[in-house]
């Protein structure tokens, strides 16, 4: 064994030489932790960077990169060459935390072997968590929180499916589905395999949402499938860059029940659902005919929709042909994209915007289970036509207290942008395409898809997030909307399910009504923030607000103050 040999000068230094020595080595240190903290992208250096800009003269201003929210959506290849890389991705604004600021949930596609060209990349694409800093500005939280693995995601569905009080996640993927339980303490953790919700790895997996078909206080999930791809099937028009949704077989879609104990039941058979040859692409979920049952719209690719009827929780059974809402206003199978419902024109019933590659369809509901395509009459088909057409959402951008639309525009099967659009609702049924008034923004052309709207910053208007296709995102905070006054409302249920999903809600001001009910999905792939949020225009007072819970209960507020955010448990 070799001894440890110390010469005499090592040892019998002088006290200004130890001094020194030491200096050197918290100099050392310190410069070693700033490169330490430099590589994480979490990290307290980089909060600092991110720092809200002023406002400008654009109704909406896209201030994305200013505010951290830094996130580069990826094909997972070098060219569009295929529909799985033409089909992402969506977003969802949620408050995770539950510090009554909403966060921010964003998709990603990814390399995948025998599809995507080239080699495997060394650091993987994957989807990412921000979390709100309550200062305007955004952290990403994506490795901490436990959500980095590499997935090829399509979209995200936001629901308490626990009822722990804090918000999980469902992701939909080319390959199987990921549930993601909140563990409340900023982490999520994996229970796909336990919940048996997964799917399968050969599922191509589009829209889902979250609903309590039966209103038993725990939210049921209902998946769209897409197609089955074939890799090796390679025949088509060469302008078109790669076949299209009818050379495939189409994947029936899955209803799972929630039994309450962490665990999933496949009832799609057993309560009706019977998918011969739809595509999903977006799905979403509202009681449109005011039964106490909350209804499922399945916006079907190149096939006609489906629109599920709730048979008293019993049972489903579809109503789209004979609603109205199975096919286009020329009565073909549309390019359907996505689904929102809202009261657009005030008479208490629910209506519907479906979103497509033409025309888009707005359906007034006439009530007695019927709808009417007013998409033409409105002034909406002529401007929509000029783009293709995939996430659009109901809106009050500007707090008027009549809700517009939002659509984000993006070429099918190249990689073209366009710009998207913005429709006010004007009043009497007619809309108005008030885009190039808006900022900007609306000048720039980006392959669109998915979208989710929300009060990132709490003053009371709507922001939003854009998911580009192989390009950044592009955050829009609104900066006139609070001009106007508006009310914002957290449900809490206690008997219904915890989000109150399914919940309706009547507002009276100045002796108008306003009528709203809680989603989850909302728009393509999408969700928006879990609050309901209403316009008020120059009122003062909220005279009543009236709520209608899953459970059956009913609620009643009066006399609540404008511009402020209402939470409201259920009794």
């Amino acid at each position: 064994m070799t001894p440890l040999i110390m010469t005499s000068k090592n040892i019998y230094c002088s006290n200004a030489n130890r001094f020194n020595s030491f200096v050197l080595f918290f100099l050392f240190l310190l410069i070693l932790s700033g490169c330490q903290t430099n590589n994480n992208p979490a990290s307290n250096a980089k909060k600092s960077t991110a720092v809200a800009p002023a406002k400008n003269d654009d109704y909406f201003q896209e201030i994305g990169k200013e505010i951290g929210v830094d996130f580069v959506h990826s094909i997972g290849d070098k060219e569009l060459s295929n529909i799985i890389e033409s089909s992402g991705a969506g977003a969802a604004f949620l408050d995770y935390d539950q510090d009554g600021f909403i966060d921010l949930y964003v998709c990603s596609g990814t390399w995948l072997k025998g599809i995507s060209s080239g080699n495997k990349p060394e650091e993987m694409p994957h989807n990412h968590l921000y979390h709100n800093l309550k200062n305007g500005t955004f952290e990403d939280v994506t490795v901490k929180a436990g959500l980095a693995a590499p997935l090829y995601s399509m979209g995200v569905t936001v629901g308490d499916f626990n009822n722990d009080g804090f918000p999980d996640l469902y992701v939909s993927n080319y390959g199987a589905n990921v549930l993601y339980k909140n563990n409340g303490d900023g982490t999520f953790s994996d229970v796909t395999k336990r919940a048996k919700v997964g799917g399968g790895e050969n599922k191509f997996s589009t829209g889902a949402v979250w609903l309590d078909y039966d209103n038993d206080g725990l939210l049921d999930l209902y998946v769209g499938n897409y197609l089955n791809f074939d890799p090796a099937y390679k025949y088509f028009y060469a302008p078109d860059g790669f076949p299209g949704p009818l050379a495939y077989d189409s994947q029936p879609d899955v209803l799972y029940h929630n039994k309450g104990d962490g665990i999933f039941e496949d009832v799609t058979k057993s309560m009706g659902i019977v998918d011969l040859d739809g595509r999903a692409m977006g799905v979403g979920a509202a009681d449109y005919d005011d039964d106490g049952f909350v209804d499922i719209f399945v916006a079907n690719d190149h096939s006609h929709n489906y629109f599920w009827h709730n048979e008293g929780g019993k049972g489903f059974v579809d109503k789209a042909v004979m609603s109205g809402t199975g096919f286009g206003q020329n009565g073909e199978s549309t390019v359907s994209m996505s689904v929102d419902f809202a009261d657009y024109n005030g008479d208490g019933l629910m209506d519907m915007f479906v979103s497509d590659d033409k025309y888009c369809s707005l359906y007034e509901n006439t009530g007695n289970g019927l709808f009417s395509n007013l998409s033409y009459p409105s002034g909406i088909a002529m401007p929509a036509g000029q783009f293709v057409g995939w996430s659009s959402s109901f809106i009050d951008y500007n707090n008027d207290g009549l809700v517009d639309i939002y659509k984000t525009n993006g070429a099918l099967k190249h990689l073209y942008g366009q710009e998207d659009q913005l429709f006010e609702n004007i009043g009497g049924g007619k809309f108005r395409d008030v885009s190039t008034e808006s900022g900007s923004w609306f000048m720039k052309k980006l392959v669109g898809r998915g979208a989710c709207f929300g009060d990132y910053d709490n003053d009371g208007d709507i922001d939003a997030f854009i998911l580009n296709l192989n390009d950044a995102g592009s955050f829009l905070r609104n900066n006139k909307g609070n001009q106007n006054n508006w009310l914002t409302i957290n449900l809490i249920g206690t008997t219904s399910n915890r989000d109150g999903i399914g919940a309706r809600v009547k507002l009276t001001t100045a002796g108008k009504v306003q009528t709203a009910q809680k989603k989850s999905t909302t728009g393509y792939l999408s969700q928006n923030d879990p609050r309901i949020h209403f316009g008020l225009a120059k009122n003062t007072m909220v005279e009543k607000i009236e709520i209608r819970w899953p459970s059956g209960k009913s609620q009643l507020l009066e006399n609540v103050k404008v511009n402020q955010i209402l939470q409201v448990k259920e009794p």
